[in-house]
């Protein structure tokens, strides 16, 4: 336990003295000099240098040695698979990214292992090196069958035996979790919801979906499809039915990021664009949100395409508070972060006058790839229990 304390400390705080550690513990300086002595024996923790150049005498600094463990995230969509490689500081030591759209779809494990190698080399490193390996995919793999489900836009990524071909493929555990569950672990770990039991994370980017987090841990539900709220029934669409057949529901046709060009055009927005769904509707969030805080005559046009994107969102929010009662929502997702603040104001004035409960509604505050960030974040909480454990 002490072990772990000092380590958890120095991965928190960086390079310690023994004296400052045996404060921060409460242990003797001999046991905090035992301790350090055994953990560099370990290889868990390195000489840093001295405190020379702060006031009093020198003394010698320790850190968790960063090459003790590695791991590796995955981001996959249709369009590309992201990787990275993270030691176990947690610092990204390696990141690649590999275009996939037009691959063949039997191709899956072959790609897969071209961005993890690309990431690999990129570290410096090689396969062997990795300790573990969590992939994040949009929809979830159900538990009782392997199949992925919920993700029909995914090529390739539904046989029944892919989770054994990469498992053969592959010399490291993998895991494998939603995309949106994993940018709320990042936001819990790091961001916005860092210190939060109960929240909702609400996600725009290639599809409308959610993460739900109670008593401090994910909520998956029975087949993995808890937060598929794309595929809610929401008023001011029509009913769409065989939902997963379409990949698409009310909520999704409502405020999903292809909404916001028809809402745009309806409105009298020009210069709409062309492109990927995601793409346009940031741009088009962002150029709202600008116009908006400058005033102008392009405000007001604007300010209808915010007013009317907020309340698409607010509806299938307030469903969702209504049965969680959260105690916070973090906004993410490019098509969302887009809008900033005045996005952000607007959704909670609305989810005031829709929901009873009153969450706290915040900006997502992990913007750079936060799906990959938390997949090395969920890698890590693993594979620092099993590298820390000095009892084995």
């Amino acid at each position: 336990m002490n072990d772990r304390a000092a380590l958890d400390l120095l991965l928190a705080h960086g390079p310690l003295s023994r004296t400052r550690i045996g404060k921060l513990t409460g242990l003797s300086k001999p046991t905090a000099s035992q301790l350090l002595a055994r953990l560099e024996a370990a290889g868990l923790v390195v000489a840093t240098g001295t405190t020379e150049g702060r006031p009093g005498p020198n003394a010698q600094l320790y850190a968790v040695n960063a090459r003790a463990a590695f791991v590796a995230g995955l981001d996959v969509t249709p369009r590309r698979i992201r990787a990275a490689v993270a030691d176990v500081t947690g610092a990204t030591v390696g990141e690649f990214e590999l275009p996939t759209p037009g691959r063949r779809a039997e191709s899956v494990v072959r790609q897969v292992a071209e961005a993890l190698d690309g990431a690999v080399k990129a570290a410096g490193l090689t396969r062997s090196d990795v300790h573990r390996t969590v992939v994040g995919t949009p929809g979830a793999f159900d538990p009782s069958t392997g199949r992925l489900r919920y993700a029909s836009h995914l090529p390739g990524w539904h046989s029944p035996t892919l989770l054994d071909e990469l498992a053969a493929a592959l010399p490291m555990p993998l895991e494998y979790e939603n995309d949106v569950n994993l940018a709320a672990i990042a936001e819990q770990r790091l961001g916005a919801a860092h210190g939060h039991d109960d929240f909702v994370l609400l996600w725009n980017e290639e599809g409308l979906g959610a993460a739900v987090v109670i008593g401090g841990r994910l909520h998956r539900g029975f087949t993995g499809g808890a937060g598929e709220v794309g595929f809610l029934p929401v008023p001011g669409t029509p009913l769409v039915r065989q939902v997963t057949r379409a990949n698409s529901g009310g909520f999704q046709e409502l405020a999903g990021a292809q909404a916001l060009p028809r809402l745009a055009r309806e409105l009298g927005v020009g210069g709409v664009g062309h492109g990927r769904h995601t793409e346009v509707a940031a741009a088009l969030v962002a150029r709202a949100a600008e116009a908006v805080t400058a005033g102008g005559a392009e405000a007001e046009p604007y300010g209808r395409l915010l007013d009317a994107y907020a309340t698409g969102l607010a509806t299938g929010l307030a469903s969702m508070v209504a049965v969680l009662d959260p105690e916070l929502v973090v906004l993410s997702g490019e098509a969302i972060a887009a809008g900033g603040e005045p996005l952000r104001e607007r959704v909670q004035a609305e989810l005031a006058e829709l929901a009873a409960s009153r969450p706290r509604l915040v900006l997502g505050a992990v913007r750079r790839h936060p799906v990959l960030r938390g997949a090395l974040e969920s890698a890590l909480a693993t594979t620092r229990d099993e590298v820390f454990d000095t009892t084995r």
